[in-house]
């Protein structure tokens, strides 16, 4: 009850400012869900999370923080380096005389975009194809391996169209992920609904479904730069994080 106030008190506080980010995965999109929306041209961003362990990998038994770099090279082209931080204690280091986290898996990320909202029709979405974590250095060191290191290996077409009511206007996003990981199994539709409110266009309300659970968040860019997320996973797991964003044009 405690983490659902903190959340809704969050949401009130900030509504009166936001381009999306996919703070989970380090990259843009929805909570965590993949959405087919672009960072603007040469926008940088530095950023870390709290990640709940219900949102993470099985691997991950314990709460953990990622941070990650993420640069988009051309409107048309994103990449991000995201680490996620592993416990001492998980890795059998506790009788060397380790304990917290000290190490961490480490990933890219890519999303490319094949067709821009409108392009072609009035009604065409826009349409992103990505991937997190598409290889893996041991076990096996295949692309997409169902075991080894890969844990956030994910593959996905995703796509997205805005949709004006009255002075309103709503985003409707919907994506298909796959991986082969024992684990953690990827293989369906993700969707979700975000919105802008008029009065407070950089707050950003979310509900989406991401293939596995049910989710409820928001974001909120202060000062053009300082971009916040928050979202309850299964309305009760709290994840949230910061990032900071750079124009380099």
């Amino acid at each position: 009850m405690r983490l659902k106030r903190l959340f809704i008190t969050v949401l009130l506080v900030s509504a009166p400012y936001m381009l999306p980010a996919q703070l989970t995965y380090g990259t843009t999109g929805l909570l965590h869900a993949p959405s087919a929306e672009m960072q603007r041209d040469k926008t940088v961003m530095l950023g870390g999370n709290f990640m709940n362990k219900e949102i993470t990998p099985p691997t991950w038994y314990y709460h953990t923080y990622n941070y990650y770099l993420n640069v988009t090279i051309l409107p048309w082209i994103e990449v991000a380096y995201t680490c996620t931080l592993f416990k001492a204690e998980a890795l059998g280091l506790k009788p060397y005389g380790y304990s917290g986290f000290t190490n961490q898996d480490r990933y890219f990320s890519v999303r490319l975009r094949a067709l821009k909202e409108g392009q072609f029709w009035k009604y065409m979405p826009t349409v992103v194809l990505g991937t997190s974590d598409p290889f893996t250095s041991s076990g096996g060191g295949v692309v997409s391996s169902k075991t080894g290191n890969g844990y956030f290996s994910r593959f996905y077409i995703a796509a997205t169209k805005h949709l004006p009511i009255g002075t309103e206007e709503i985003g409707v996003h919907l994506s298909y992920l796959y991986n082969e990981r024992v684990e953690y199994s990827l293989n369906g539709i993700a969707a979700g609904i975000s919105y802008n409110p008029s009065f407070a266009p950089d707050l950003r309300i979310i509900a989406e479904y991401d293939s596995k659970d049910f989710a409820l968040g928001a974001t909120y860019l202060l000062f053009n730069h300082l971009h916040m997320q928050v979202e309850l996973q299964r309305m009760k797991y709290f994840t949230g994080g910061l990032a900071y964003k750079i124009y380099l044009k």
